[in-house]
């Protein structure tokens, strides 16, 4: 049985301010096409499918259409709510879309039961577990008053599936295994609070992950996260996203591949003066309507240089620089100040300890100019 495994879709989500509406609606096309050309039989959706609890209508209504247009490609789908969801809502009519094929995964209330597919090799059995705290378990159970992390709460969790070993078993879930590598776009508990170990999804054949936005594997091959389809930070500006397809045969053989996805505006960084990035020869040849991160060496900022930059890069999601005055800041003390200095002199000091040089004697003219002017307005 082939699956496509995805994960953290964050449906609606905004990058700098910038909407990734359209660029979700161009990869989940191309993520339609992989099906196709893949022969996938069943998706599965391992949470965070929006980016908020309450998504906006333009995002209900993009994962509508794509769940709808897999349903009549007769696509089986298997999703789960993540942190970023909210449960109750991803549960919404789930009864009634099963008759359709699309399985949600409930508000979780201790019960677990596999969905079983069935292949020329005999049954599949996949559970939906959706992202779970302690307190969610703790709640559902007279006998886990003793569980407070999230290791404890999803091993109690999967004990309470009673997994049949001797069958092939399938898990789609949202948590952060330890030893996954995390990026700035996903939100992180402090202290390591919600860590589990990989061990805890030793009775599943595949364990599709979600919550970690770069593909990866974590203890065994087997135990995976496919990463978000788009960059949703200039963290991510070097990751190769994919989808995963995982082909499960007989009890003990999965065969696991992963297919690149061309984004509609790639996430890349350039660095270097004014003058560098806005040359026409450093510039042809690539696609200047990437999301840009770029970085200024200039040593004196350049007058409106975003909107002069956008001309040429109109996707700038930032713009900072590096320079002496940006690597050394340094704070201004009130004791560096004495009664014994000019005006001029003090406006000296502060210029170089906030721009890390000298201020030149075109500069230095300009202060006294105004200095004078000022003093003569005081008198």
């Amino acid at each position: 049985m082939k699956f496509l495994h995805i994960a953290d879709l964050h449906i609606g989500k905004r990058v700098n301010e910038f909407s990734m509406i359209e660029d979700q609606k161009y990869i989940l096309n191309g993520i339609l096409k992989i099906i196709d050309s893949e022969k996938v039989q069943t998706v599965l959706m391992a949470g965070d499918i929006y980016d908020k609890a309450v998504p906006s209508a333009e995002a209900v209504q993009l994962f509508d259409t794509f769940l709808t247009r897999l349903v009549k490609k007769d696509i089986k789908v298997f999703a789960v709510s993540g942190n970023h969801d909210s449960a109750e809502r991803i549960a919404f009519a789930s009864q009634i879309m099963k008759d359709s094929g699309v399985y949600m995964s409930p508000v979780y209330d201790g019960v677990v039961k596999p969905i079983k597919m069935t292949d020329e090799f005999g049954e599949v059995n996949i559970y939906l577990l959706p992202f779970i705290k302690p307190i969610h378990v703790r709640s559902c159970f007279d006998d886990a008053e003793e569980i407070r992390t999230y290791d404890d709460a999803v091993k109690f969790a999967v004990e309470k599936m009673n997994v049949d070993t001797e069958a092939r078993n399938v898990i789609v879930a949202h948590q952060f295994v330890t030893g996954a590598e995390r990026c700035d776009s996903e939100e992180v508990s402090v202290g390591g609070l919600d860590d589990i170990e990989y061990h805890a999804f030793d009775k599943f054949d595949y364990a599709a992950l979600g919550h970690i936005h770069g593909a990866q594997h974590i203890g065994r091959a087997e135990v995976r996260y496919s990463g978000t389809p788009l960059k949703y930070s200039f963290s991510e500006v070097k990751h190769k996203k994919s989808v995963t397809i995982v082909d499960i045969k007989e009890k003990g053989r999965v065969e696991i591949t992963t297919v690149p996805l061309v984004p509609l505006h790639d996430m890349r960084e350039i660095k270097g003066t004014y003058m560098d990035v806005s040359n026409r020869q450093n510039y042809e040849g690539t696609d200047t309507e990437d999301y840009m991160h770029i970085t200024l060496t200039d040593e004196e900022d350049v007058p409106d240089a975003i909107a002069k930059l956008r001309a040429i890069y109109p996707n700038i999601m930032c713009l900072d620089y590096d320079n002496k005055r940006t690597r050394n800041y340094n704070v201004i003390d009130s004791a560096d100040i004495s009664k014994n200095k000019s005006p001029v002199e003090l406006f000296a000091e502060l210029y170089e300890k906030q721009n890390n040089s000298e201020m030149s004697d075109a500069q230095r003219e300009i202060v006294e100019k105004i200095v004078e002017e000022v003093t003569e307005g005081a008198v």
